[in-house]
């Protein structure tokens, strides 16, 4: 025998659902990874090359890996605000992260200089592993632009009052997609570091 199922019934529990931009963003997020973790895995690959030389990298890297972990910082520091409704600190926290981000790139600028003009390690140099500190530094900073791009948007957002509490999904995002910036470089420095 089958019995009514009641249409009026009140369903139990809730469907959590994210939201759609949340969402895309972490599909680009799984993209970006997918794309760096191929680029390693062929750099690893070209590494089996009996002639593949021993690059010194600029310092430079050094000092911009920590001018990335500040940023980091920073960038939590403006989310708190934001959580807080400290519009004044949220705004000082967004400001310090672009320029902060401005110094990583101005100092990943100053170790390709150094790697062309005084190591003479050209992007289109005599081996594929001169190519590939290009490639993959690159390709990091493109991705940065992006995120220096999210960061002025949320400056702006900031001074026309829409970052607070009760507004977070984009302050959420930048914050997220910047904290994966910067855990994206310390892996790829450390990556070229032990696989030099």
């Amino acid at each position: 025998m089958i019995k009514d199922v009641q249409m009026n019934e009140p369903i139990t529990g809730q469907v959590r659902a994210m939201n759609p931009k949340k969402f895309a963003m972490w599909l680009i997020i799984v993209s970006i990874v997918m794309l760096f973790i191929s680029l390693s895995s062929a750099y690893i690959v070209q590494q089996s090359d009996v002639n593949w030389p021993t690059i010194e990298f600029p310092r430079m890297f050094v000092y911009s890996s920590v001018v990335i972990v500040l940023s980091s910082v920073t960038m939590h520091w403006a989310y708190i605000a934001a959580k807080r409704n400290n519009i004044k600190e949220n705004r000082v926290a967004l400001v310090l992260t672009t320029i902060l981000a401005a110094g990583f790139i101005w100092a990943q600028y100053t170790a390709w200089d150094i790697l062309t003009n005084v190591q003479d390690v050209n992007f289109r140099g005599g081996h594929a592993a001169e190519s590939f500190i290009y490639v993959l530094t690159g390709l990091h900073i493109f991705h940065l632009l992006t995120g220096v791009t999210f960061l002025l948007i949320m400056l702006v957002a900031s001074f026309q009052y829409k970052v607070h509490s009760r507004s977070m999904v984009k302050m959420e995002m930048c914050t997220t997609y910047w904290h994966f910036l910067g855990g994206l470089w310390l892996y790829l420095f450390l990556f070229l570091e032990l696989n030099n």
